[in-house]
């Protein structure tokens, strides 16, 4: 959903924030000495779709009805019942928070700036050209669109 909300026509965007989450992810995971980062990369994926959608109410396991913003804690409390470590979801919910932070909070605040650019290469790979604004369609174009519609 995230890809269909967020990133709509914005696939530079949406692959630069795979990027910048995965070597955010590299870094935390050399210096806790963990190699195999899915898990947290994914709950920072969850992360940053739960704080752009802060009203949206979701049903965990059928059992508790909640706001967006707590689905990374309900997990993270999830795998503490488990048993499993909490450092991997921990490590996803930091990164998501540092990549939601640094996108959607700070740029916004007084005195605040866009610090993650995404780069003009991935834009030039990934984004497909808009048509020209200036471009005015013929009448008969126009005409012949109705009769196929």
């Amino acid at each position: 959903m995230l890809e269909e909300t967020s990133f709509r026509g914005r696939t530079a965007d949406f692959v630069f924030m795979f990027l910048f989450g995965g070597f955010l992810l590299t870094l935390f995971g050399l210096f806790s000495s963990l190699s195999f980062l899915s898990q947290a990369f994914t709950l920072m994926l969850v992360y940053v779709w739960c704080r752009r959608n802060p009203f949206l109410r979701i049903n965990v396991f059928g059992l508790l009805t909640l706001q967006a913003p707590f689905l990374p804690w309900v997990l993270l409390c999830f795998s503490l019942l488990i048993g499993d470590s909490i450092l991997l979801d921990l490590l996803g919910i930091a990164a998501g928070h540092i990549y939601f932070f640094l996108e959607d909070v700070f740029p916004n605040q007084p005195g605040g700036k866009k610090l993650l650019v995404t780069p003009a290469i991935l834009k030039q790979i990934f984004d497909v050209p808009l048509a020209d604004p200036n471009y005015n369609p013929l009448p008969e174009d126009s005409v012949n669109r109705q009769h196929q519609d």
